[in-house]
């Protein structure tokens, strides 16, 4: 007789065994004994148990279970916009002062656990809550204008100090290429990982220039080297005039074809900086984007840039066919920002001055709110 066959049986005599008189006690004892082959000394605690004596579990009663631990814990990994345990662990304490201006005031007790909560336990406590999101299509058409006149960067730039920049488009077509919709530029410094985004619409040579330009005014450094991938919007007579043209050039580079990982840096941006935000439906009114690029440049800038840690590659070790990663700890790229040596101090000053002002939790109601507000002219279009 198995395990379930066994519980099956003592479920089905014990109301009878406790209603039974002294003899007959005897002899369900003595049959369930026979049967289950139990001693007789266990079988009589089996058939004396109660319910809630069965599902009692030996041990601390789990102390990452209290709903007021969790409810704390869920609104600001939604806030932070479905962070990994990693950076999750470095953004709590950052935010935690925040959250009881915004909320509630937490206990000592809440306080702690949230504060010396491990990256494991992040993982078991917040793995029912994990969400999934499906894929899109991928934009990008070769260029053929001036490739031989843009070099392809064959040389690991010198990432220490800020200014040398990644550029990448993400489009917003839903399920089809077809027609015109908008597009996603995307600009990362690789030393920094400060990341500034801008819509466009249908990615021609004008306004991907007039963004760029917007860009490189509000960055918190100078622009020393700009490199792309081979797609249409970047290869052309205008960027490269715009980047060469001028008292100090900037050094402009391109990927090899088909070599995702030549771009790596804002390639992994992709997700987190556009895709999260505006997710993958489509955007096809050109009325939406003075919108977005009012939340791209503000709102959203300061909230990734100030707010978010992130993680940057330390070593990188292959050992037979596998590599072994190790990573620094995540800070803002705020905080490179500051510590770093090559930029003025006057631009540090100012940033900070920024970034006294901000608060995580309103930032997300003011982002979520001039969303709720693109996605509603999105879907009327549509209509």
């Amino acid at each position: 007789m198995g395990q379930k066959e066994k519980a099956a049986y003592l479920s089905a005599i014990k109301q009878r065994y406790r209603t039974a008189g002294r003899v007959g006690k005897k002899r369900i004892l003595d049959e369930f004994c026979a049967i289950c082959g139990y001693n007789r000394k266990y079988a009589i605690q089996l058939l004396n148990k109660t319910v809630s004596q069965h599902k009692a579990k030996r041990g601390k009663k789990p102390k990452y279970r209290e709903p007021l631990f969790l409810e704390a814990l869920t609104r600001i990994w939604k806030a932070s916009d479905f962070m990994c345990s990693r950076r999750l662990k470095t953004t709590i304490p950052m935010w935690l002062p925040f959250y009881e201006q915004s909320f509630e005031p937490l206990s000592d007790d809440i306080r702690s656990l949230l504060l010396g909560i491990s990256r494991s336990t992040l993982d078991r406590v917040m793995h029912p809550l994990r969400a999934r999101y499906g894929r899109g299509l991928c934009g990008t058409k070769p260029g053929t204008m001036l490739r031989n006149q843009i070099p392809i960067r064959t040389d690991n730039w010198d990432i220490t100090c800020p200014g040398y920049m990644e550029a990448d488009t993400v489009a917003h077509c839903g399920n089809s290429l077809a027609g015109d919709f908008a597009w996603s530029l995307l600009l990362t410094d690789i030393h920094t990982a400060w990341t500034e985004c801008r819509a466009v619409w249908n990615k021609g040579a004008h306004n991907v220039i007039e963004q760029v330009t917007h860009i490189e005014q509000h960055l918190p450094f100078t622009l020393l080297a700009f490199d792309c991938d081979n797609g249409s919007e970047f290869l052309n007579h205008h960027l490269v005039r715009y980047f060469t043209n001028r008292k100090e050039p900037i050094r402009f580079t391109r990927s090899r074809p088909y070599k995702k990982n030549d771009n790596a840096h804002v390639e992994q941006k992709n997700w987190a900086q556009a895709r999260q935000l505006l997710g993958y439906e489509r955007i096809d009114n050109p009325e939406v984007i003075p919108l977005i690029n009012d939340l791209y440049a503000n709102e959203w800038s300061l909230y990734q840039n100030h707010c978010c840690p992130s993680m940057k590659l330390k070593t990188k070790l292959r050992i037979g066919s596998k590599y072994r990663k190790t990573y620094e700890e995540p800070i803002t790229p705020y905080q490179r920002i500051l510590n770093s040596s090559d930029i003025p101090n006057d631009r540090k000053l100012l940033l900070q001055q920024i970034h006294n002002t901000l608060n995580p939790f309103n930032l997300k109601k003011s982002i979520d709110k001039k969303l709720n507000a693109i996605l509603k002219l999105t879907r009327l279009s549509h209509l």
